[in-house]
């Protein structure tokens, strides 16, 4: 018998199944695809490794500008997918190997639960191996890691389109589209986007609401949206806001203006990134009596779901569909597993969702944490805050030909309190930087306390300190 079965071996998963292993817990992790899930095969590192391609060739046509001349600078689209093909190939390899360093034994195949764990009796696990047949396996605990996939939103004229893909599609597409049309403008819009442009395409985002990325600060969103207008690579991005889409014909997307008014936007592909939708069909959920709804699967800030012996982390439970979230998760999953198997208290492992980072990898990148302007007006809030450009940091001016582009923001509790409440930026290097804004809400710092920090200089996060003294 089994100490732990994992369903689903992208992040959550897999570093569940190492954190277990780790404390010499018998552990199956069951994986139908690839090990690392979405983020590392089809989401977050072929994606970066892509637009890091685009930003080297954007940097080497800038170059001369820094004194470095670069002649007949050309990407290869091939190269660049062999290249991300590399990178995911090595770093399945090593999530693999840390199975075996750990003692976690992996099965390859789709997983489901037949029932759920009874006291000491435990639970059994389906697994319908890739290779035929199936197989049973009992254990004592269960973590349900299934993520997501692409919503698909029944737009006339999509289905079964050829010329209609998902951000899986896009990212094996055989050439680069002249011109490209993106129906959604949160982060995988804006990021396919980003990289489509840098490479000379003409990207057309279709956005339904009145801002890219909804969830940005909406100082922050406009200034990421007017610096991906023309990427320095022979592309651009046209942004058509608060527009509906109403269907599909062929390669053209027919919608209606916020006035009313229709038109029409024409693509050699048609990227549909609507978002994406936790994975609640396939594993067993209804046989387990587990509560799941079109958000995901219901678990507590203990990632435990209704049914006793059976947790779940990450995109599944649509708490928040980042990776590293499904990671802090996982984490929080296996302490109380570990309590239930030891037959201990459940530690005080709370999930807390109020400083998670969030980051576009875009030209240029945008990053966020905490309380943005709006939700504090709505929420009632009383605040202050504070704005600075990133060209007045040595480290950007230096390093950046597009010096007026981006800025830092801090937002901080008025009155006595003082507390920050949410750091938002848009600009190179904020994703690297952001998680300093998790840590100053988390720890519940005041503007004095951020005051009072040393920053290295030259860098760009200084900027926070700098907007601290502002305040």
């Amino acid at each position: 018998m089994y100490d732990t079965v994992i369903i689903g071996g992208g992040p959550g998963g897999y570093l569940a199944a190492e954190r277990l292993g780790h404390e010499k817990r018998k552990v199956l992790l069951i994986e139908e695809k690839y090990l690392g899930g979405t983020c590392l095969n089809v989401g977050c590192i072929p994606t970066k490794t892509l637009l890091n391609s685009a930003k080297q060739y954007i940097h080497a046509k800038e170059a001369e500008k820094f004194g470095v001349r670069a002649e007949s600078v050309s990407w290869d689209w091939a190269a660049m997918q062999n290249w991300k093909n590399e990178v995911t190939g090595k770093l399945r390899d090593g999530i693999a190997g840390q199975m075996k360093r750990f003692g976690v034994d992996v099965a390859e195949g789709r997983g489901g639960i037949v029932c759920a764990p009874r006291g000491n009796a435990g639970g059994r696990v389906r697994v319908k191996l890739n290779s035929g047949g199936e197989a049973e396996h009992e254990t004592r605990t269960i973590l349900v890691c299934t993520g997501s996939v692409p919503s698909s939103p029944p737009i006339p004229g999509s289905k079964d389109n050829p010329l209609v893909v998902d951000s899986t599609g896009l990212l094996s597409a055989k050439q680069v589209p002249k011109k490209l049309v993106v129906i959604g403008g949160g982060v995988i819009g804006v990021e396919f986007a980003g990289l489509f442009s840098a490479l000379g395409s003409e990207v057309t985002v279709v956005e339904m609401m009145d801002e890219i990325v909804p969830f940005m600060d909406r100082e922050q969103a406009p200034l990421l949206r007017r610096a991906m207008k023309t990427s320095g690579g022979g592309g651009s991005v046209d942004f058509r806001l608060g527009c509906r889409v109403e269907s599909v014909e062929g390669g053209i997307v027919n919608y209606t203006t916020k006035e009313g008014i229709p038109e029409k936007a024409p693509g050699d592909l048609i990227l549909m990134a609507a978002g994406r939708r936790p994975v609640i069909e396939g594993w067993g959920a209804k046989d387990a009596g587990v509560d799941t709804g079109p958000k995901g699967a219901a678990a507590d800030d203990r990632m435990r779901t209704n049914i006793p012996g059976v947790w779940a982390a990450g995109d599944i439970t649509g708490k928040s569909l980042l990776a590293h979230s499904a990671y802090r998760q996982a984490e929080i999953a296996v302490s109380g597993i570990a309590a239930w198997l030891d037959g201990g208290d459940v530690p005080p492992n709370l999930w807390r969702s109020r400083a998670v980072p969030w980051a576009v990898y875009g030209l240029p990148e945008a990053a966020g944490v905490g309380m943005t302007e709006q939700e504090a007006a709505a929420g009632g809030i009383s605040i202050v805050k504070a704005s600075l450009p990133m060209r007045v940091s040595g480290r950007f001016a230096a390093e950046n030909t597009f010096a007026g582009q981006g800025s830092v923001k801090v937002i901080a509790a008025a009155g006595n309190d003082r507390r920050i409440l949410g750091i938002h930026a848009v600009g190179a290097y904020a994703s690297e930087f952001i998680w300093g804004g998790a840590a100053l809400i988390e720890q519940e710092l005041r503007v004095e306390d951020v005051k009072q920090l040393i920053f290295p200089h030259p860098t760009v996060c200084e900027l926070i300190r700098d907007a601290a003294w502002e305040l």
